[in-house]
């Protein structure tokens, strides 16, 4: 057993490396760093906690067991689990969390005296308000990864269920959380407690089931922001520096990054978390689609427009995911500088499911740092383009955000390919984006869609070159 301040002192170290994994994973250049920072700052953080306890006793025993048992399991996961899989993983990875700090709360309230919390009944009043907001924020966490999951993974519909006067019931439930926790905290009956929770469990699903596909990135964000503050309070009630470090971390990084992003698609943090967009009614706009005259080519044609262009821009989105045709891209890319043309690469801050998506395949892919360019940094280029090769990226190209205020996606920032002189858009059909609209970039002049899957098209492209 380890004293207390030397158990303080090496919490302190790795808070300190937590917030160099941040630092780190700040840039694509030095993530892998940031990566070894973060695992080892939790690999001390667990040996000092399990040093700290000294009384290896039988239930210590079972710890360790389904320790091993749990990260055996998360192992065989993350190493066969695909890039595409990942945005659904990590939202189930964020129940995990918030279900786990539901379970401390619980089994503080109902033994405080083994956390030096009081006895039951008589439980410190900070203790109370620490473990019911952490029992809270973990509900809500939990149910509401969750729904995401199931839209992420096309169980449930991408597009927003929303019903007269959710609002007010989201703010009513939200209200009942608070007044709940203040009778808990002064008559300390289970059954306020227990109301909580359940309240929490439903807040989760409200929440979320009425933001639409579009949105999804930065429901991916807020939910790691909700598990990190529901981890940092369950770190006040159990006093462990090194929890109150992560989650504190984890969750003012997570509510950074939405707002970043949020900014990024010209939308209020609130009205993205109240009621989402990205739903449409689609029977007037499959009509209009009907209607409109679309070009269609092949691999050839795209590959003679590429081979006598002075630069082209690629434009990845969720559809390059799905066919895991990062390599192929780079192939392509490759191919196309060997005949003298300047390629760079355009992303867009909600391309994908999950912020960083396309960063990180391109990553996988080798894709050199000072290739791949931010919305606001390449979209002026778009002008001067001569091709650019759209390749499953829907809504983050649709021009509707701009000319359509009634657009479900009206006033976010797009990447302007429809400036450039040629746009080749690699899909499987003219079926709308995940934001459930159709997008009017099918059907302008200078666009040739390129039906295939992106993956084939792209190789197809590779031997007409």
């Amino acid at each position: 057993m380890i004293s207390a301040d030397l158990s303080a002192i090496f919490y302190l170290i790795s808070g300190i490396l937590f917030i160099l994994a941040l630092r780190g994973l700040s840039s694509p250049a030095t993530s892998r760093q940031g990566n070894y920072f973060g695992m080892a700052g939790m690999v001390i953080a667990i040996i000092v906690t399990f040093l700290s306890i000294g009384n290896f006793s039988t239930g210590l025993i079972y710890v360790i067991l389904l320790l091993l048992i749990g990260g055996s399991i998360g192992a065989f996961i993350a190493f066969r689990i695909p890039m595409t899989a990942m945005p659904e993983l990590v939202a189930g990875f964020h129940s995990l969390v918030g279900l786990a700090a539901v379970f401390v709360a619980i089994s503080a309230f109902l033994k405080p005296e083994i956390f030096n919390l009081g006895i039951l009944g008589n439980i410190k009043i900070a203790s109370l308000i620490e473990m019911s907001l952490g029992a809270a924020i973990g509900a809500i966490t939990f149910t509401g990864s969750i729904i995401a999951f199931l839209k992420l993974r096309g169980i449930m519909s991408g597009s927003p269920i929303i019903f007269k006067g959710q609002h007010y019931l989201n703010l009513f439930l939200g209200l009942s959380l608070i007044i709940l926790i203040f009778y808990l905290c002064k008559t300390q009956s289970d059954f306020y407690f227990w109301r909580i929770i359940e309240i929490a469990l439903l807040l989760g699903i409200l929440l979320i089931i009425p933001i639409g596909g579009a949105d999804m990135p930065v429901v991916i964000s807020m939910l790691n922001s909700y598990s990190g503050w529901a981890a940092a309070g369950i770190g006040f009630t159990l006093e462990n520096t090194a929890l109150i470090i992560t989650g504190a971390l984890v969750g003012s990084s997570g509510a950074i990054l939405s707002y970043i992003m949020c900014k990024g698609m010209n939308r209020s943090f609130f009205s993205v978390i109240l009621g989402g967009f990205g739903g449409t009614d689609q029977s007037s706009s499959k009509k209009d689609k009907d209607q409109k005259p679309v070009k269609s080519g092949n691999a050839d044609d795209a590959a003679f427009l590429m081979k006598n262009a002075s630069s082209v821009i690629i434009v990845p989105g969720y559809g390059m995911a799905v066919a895991q045709a990062q390599h192929a891209l780079r192939e392509m890319v490759d191919t196309l500088k060997k005949n003298g043309v300047k390629v760079s690469y355009a992303i867009h801050p909600v391309a994908g499911r999950m912020p960083g998506h396309m960063n990180v395949l391109l990553a996988e892919a080798n894709v050199p740092y000072d290739e791949v360019f931010e919305l606001d940094e390449i979209n002026n280029d778009f002008a001067n383009c001569d091709v650019a090769y759209v390749i499953g990226a829907n809504d983050v190209t649709n021009p509707v955000a701009k000319t359509d205020p009634q657009s479900p996606i009206y006033g976010m920032p797009i990447l302007d390919v429809e400036k450039s002189k040629s746009v080749l858009f690699v899909k499987r059909s003219l079926s709308p984006g995940y934001a459930g609209i159709d997008n009017d970039l099918f059907y302008r002049d200078n666009t040739l869609m390129l039906f295939s899957d992106a993956k084939k098209m792209t190789e197809d492209i590779i031997k007409s070159l």
